[in-house]
């Protein structure tokens, strides 16, 4: 039976995952501020501002589940009011209209490690953004007893159409267009990156779990774990070219970002470089039978997008 699901955000995850509940005949509404140009036939769009409560209540009507792919300006002086704001908006729409919640989620809320990251870790207390997040999680899982909420923990993604990455346009889209691939972060720190396209997946198995699967978070799985430096070296060998490659110096980032905000911003999760940073998808690779797509296979189509154009 086809079931309503409205999907806030229509950015590198919400795109893939309307794709494919649309192909599968659900009745899908994508809800954002603007109508977005590329929406699948049959897909409605609502205009929606996530951030006032009444439209995501509108947003909402008649559907069984949200998905919340929503992403925000990296930056912690906007992070402070619009992500409590929209979960709580999110979570005041779902237990009015009875819809379950799927949310793609962070990792950063779990602070610094040593070992993999798994779910039953604390939340962190250092930060700006880590303990932003560790709010919002205390958001949805304060309203348990009321909303039915699923938490897809992802770490940096990568793939087809995602620009705004440490392995996007001005990593592998770089490399596609013949110049050096410019990194912000360390090139040589193990690093987990996942698919979007296996977001996606993830996601759509989520919506279709028992009510059993949720008041809990699932990290996301990822193929196994290696530097940025070797998956670009994997970019430039899918297109026939030599890698060049310009990383800025960790140590430096920290004065870098007296005048470059995006340096400061990173820098304040500096956790996720400064060792290696490694997420056990495991519980969720058991319960669903996921496979992570390899990046022997992810890579290629990666580069090849943005070579493309795509």
């Amino acid at each position: 039976m086809t079931q309503q699901i409205t999907i806030f955000g229509y950015g590198a995850t919400g795109r893939p995952i309307a794709e494919l509940l649309a192909a599968r005949g659900d009745a899908v509404r994508v809800a954002t501020r603007n109508r977005p140009a590329n929406l699948p036939a049959g897909v409605e769009h609502m205009v929606c501002d996530v951030l006032d409560r009444a439209d995501v209540l509108r947003a909402l009507a008649g559907s069984a589940q949200a998905v919340l792919a929503v992403g925000f300006a990296y930056d912690s002086r906007l992070w402070r009011t619009v992500w409590p704001t929209t979960m709580t908006n999110m979570i005041e729409g779902c237990a009015e209209t009875g819809a379950r919640l799927v949310l793609i989620d962070n990792l950063y809320q779990l602070g610094p490690q040593t070992a993999p990251r798994t779910e039953d870790m604390p939340l962190g207390t250092t930060g700006e953004k880590p303990v932003i997040l560790a709010e919002v999680t205390r958001i949805w899982q304060a309203a348990r007893g009321r909303v039915k909420v699923a938490a897809l923990r992802c770490s940096d993604f990568y793939g087809p159409g995602v620009a705004v990455s440490h392995l996007g346009v001005s990593a592998f889209g770089e490399l596609a267009n013949g110049r050096p691939a410019q990194l912000l972060v360390p090139a040589d720190t193990p690093h987990d990156f996942a698919y979007v396209p296996d977001i996606a997946r993830a996601m759509v198995m989520l919506l279709d779990a028992d009510d059993a699967d949720f008041g809990q978070a699932w990290n996301m799985p990822c193929a196994p774990t290696r530097s940025p430096r070797a998956l670009l070296a994997m970019g430039a060998v899918a297109l026939g070219k030599p890698l060049k490659l310009w990383a800025i110096p960790f140590a430096l980032l920290r004065p870098i970002g007296l005048f470059y905000r995006f340096a400061r911003e990173v820098v304040d999760v500096g956790f996720t470089w400064d060792r290696p940073y490694v997420v056990d998808g495991g519980k969720f690779a058991r319960r669903f039978g996921f496979v992570p797509t390899p990046f022997e296979t992810g890579v290629p189509a990666t580069v090849r997008a943005f070579a493309e154009g795509r």
